[in-house]
């Protein structure tokens, strides 16, 4: 069979037929469609040679500027609105279930089991503020010995692995569980808002095209009991000024807090939230 002439109008034609002919599987047709879309792409927006060879180097600097503390690539995904849609797609939840947002690019799988109770703001600097809540199941029963993982920027807005030769290392980060009445609590400081990087590659190319790039204040949290869906998420302080242009598109109603004002237990601020678990299903994994 004669090869048929690479152009313009059947590029990705071409790619797919070739796929197709050399291996089988899911991931050749995804592939397929990814070279459906990115040859698609440069017809529409006919980049020069230089430009194209730029976006190469953009995306060489994302990899250049990844590592163990710090995951650009998940920034560009996250910035780009794409692990949002992912989420969205991978855990629809009932009505009145605690809704996934994305991970974001600061989490630490490492961070240290605490005591209820304890303070994870260990340089005391902030105002404090002292969060309590409960997680429950669909039918509003406890979910005792749940694993919460939680933490946060510090109140100028940066994450230890932002500034370890700032912050103490695991600075505002902890991991609780849950008693047998489903309840938790912990001191920590109030969170900043604050501008996502600007410093890497993804951050000042989408700075530079005026893309809004502010992160409302917020707590993260990834909570897990066995038998449940795991739960990976946002609560933001109802008060920030940002919630409607959040950079990573993670603001849902149902994610809004109150953070309120309180004199009790030394505390000057305060936050409870109920985090409400789904059963697990064979057939979907948790996150």
């Amino acid at each position: 069979m004669a090869a048929l002439s690479f152009s313009e109008n059947n590029s990705a034609e071409i790619v797919a037929e070739r796929l197709a002919r050399h291996s089988s599987g899911k991931l050749p047709k995804a592939l397929s469609s990814l070279v459906d879309h990115l040859h698609r792409f440069i017809v529409e927006t006919r980049p020069t040679s230089a430009e194209w060879r730029k976006a190469i180097e953009f995306l060489t600097e994302v990899g250049h500027a990844s590592d163990q503390k710090r995951q650009e690539w998940v920034l560009l995904s996250d910035l780009l609105g794409i692990t949002a849609l992912v989420e969205e797609i991978n855990s629809r939840r009932p009505k009145g279930a605690t809704p996934n947002t994305v991970r974001g690019p600061f989490y630490r799988a490492d961070a240290p089991r605490l005591p209820l109770g304890a303070n994870i703001s260990l340089d005391g600097i902030g105002e404090p503020l002292e969060v309590s809540g409960h997680v429950i199941d669909l039918d509003g029963k406890p979910v005792a010995g749940a694993v919460i993982e939680t933490w946060q920027a510090n109140a100028q807005g940066f994450y230890e692995n932002q500034q370890p030769d700032m912050q103490p290392e695991f600075n505002l980060r902890g991991v609780f569980t849950t008693g047998s009445d489903g309840a938790f609590h912990y001191r920590t400081i109030k969170p900043s808002g604050y501008a996502v990087p600007c410093d890497g590659p993804v951050g000042q190319m989408l700075g530079a095209v005026g893309f809004p790039l502010r992160r409302p204040a917020h707590l993260h949290f990834i909570v897990r009991a066995d038998g449940f869906e795991a739960i990976r998420t946002h609560i933001y302080d109802g008060a920030d000024p940002h919630l409607s242009e959040d950079a990573l598109f993670g603001v849902k109603q149902e994610l809004i807090g109150a953070f309120k004002p309180d004199q009790s237990r030394g505390a000057r601020w305060s936050l409870d939230f109920t985090f409400v678990m789904v059963r697990a299903r064979q057939e979907r994994q948790s996150p």
